[in-house]
């Protein structure tokens, strides 16, 4: 699908002139493909790039344009089970229009960051710095929801709510693979400012994203380090409630097997006390042994506080 905007008062509005500099084409059909590589000349293995979830961004110099593929967090589906994933963004930027490519239709320039656009350029790397303020976002959200399944986990602890918390682990893992890849871009973008004709505010600017990306790279480490230690801290945690039930049912077992131990001997058939004897006195003193043997054993367990 395909939509125009145009740049009016310094912010984006969309029609359907054909002079409109920023195209966006949401999950491009055939036709719309085959406009972009035969007339606009977008490589097309590029062009499969920006369309592939677990590309890496880059930023290459073509003859007519400058292709970049950038990193965002994908829009969060509940069949997911707390599973972050991550979407490419491709940015085709021609001397007079920008190509925008996703692989979903969605809202992209939102924000406050798309209500003065001084120009095309800086429409170009405010697309960049609001991916970055959306992994930001996403990382808030990550921090409530682990909040969250912690004070779940502390209730009771469920698989449902370890594997949710290992899910979100996992999201984190992927989100510090791609704001790495984008800040790698943004420094190659940093080094060719000259062929990109960024002015000097526009090249401020840029530093300012690449300290975003930073400070969000430092923060989406710092919550898997934490998630990690929890993870590993609840691991040790089930591993002793294991072993604690496993010492009681030793005991129990020790104590069920000693009374048959001693009855056993007293039914074998061979010569032992007690055996012409008529008396029921027998039988109560065998039963006594029986359950001395058990009341001995959970004495000692309990005297060597195991």
């Amino acid at each position: 699908m395909l939509r125009k905007y145009q740049i009016i008062d310094g912010k984006l509005v969309e029609n359907g002139h054909t002079d409109c500099p920023v195209h966006v084409y949401a999950n491009p059909d055939e036709a719309e493909r085959k406009y972009l590589v035969e007339q606009l000349l977008i490589d097309e293995h590029t062009l499969n790039s920006a369309l592939d979830p677990d590309e890496l961004g880059r930023l290459e110099f073509e003859s007519s344009h400058f292709a970049l593929i950038i990193k965002r967090p994908k829009k969060y589906s509940s069949e997911d089970n707390f599973l972050l994933k991550i979407s490419s963004v491709g940015l085709f930027f021609f001397q007079d229009k920008l190509v925008v490519l996703l692989s979903e239709d969605v809202p992209l320039f939102d924000g406050r960051l798309f209500t003065k656009i001084r120009s095309l350029t800086d429409f170009f790397l405010k697309v960049i710095h609001r991916c970055i303020l959306h992994f930001e976002e996403h990382l808030q959200v990550i921090q409530k929801i682990s909040d969250e399944l912690e004070r779940e986990i502390n209730k009771a602890m469920e698989n449902k709510d370890l594997l949710h918390m290992f899910n979100l682990e996992k999201s984190l893992v992927y989100y510090l693979k791609a704001i790495s890849s984008n800040g790698k871009v943004i420094e190659k973008i940093k080094t060719n400012t000259a062929k990109f004709n960024l002015s000097m505010e526009e090249v401020e600017y840029l530093d300012d994203v690449l300290i975003e990306n930073g400070q969000c790279f430092d923060e989406a480490n710092t919550y898997s380090q934490v998630l990690s230690g929890m993870m590993d801290a609840w691991v040790s945690i089930v591993s002793n409630n294991l072993n604690i039930r496993m010492k009681a049912l030793t005991l129990v077992m020790i104590c069920i097997m000693m009374p048959t131990l001693v009855i056993s001997i007293f039914s074998m058939n061979v010569h032992l006390p007690l055996v012409n004897t008529e008396s029921q006195l027998s039988f109560w003193i065998i039963l006594g042994l029986a359950l001395a043997s058990s009341a001995g054993i959970g004495f000692v367990w309990w005297l060597r506080k195991w």
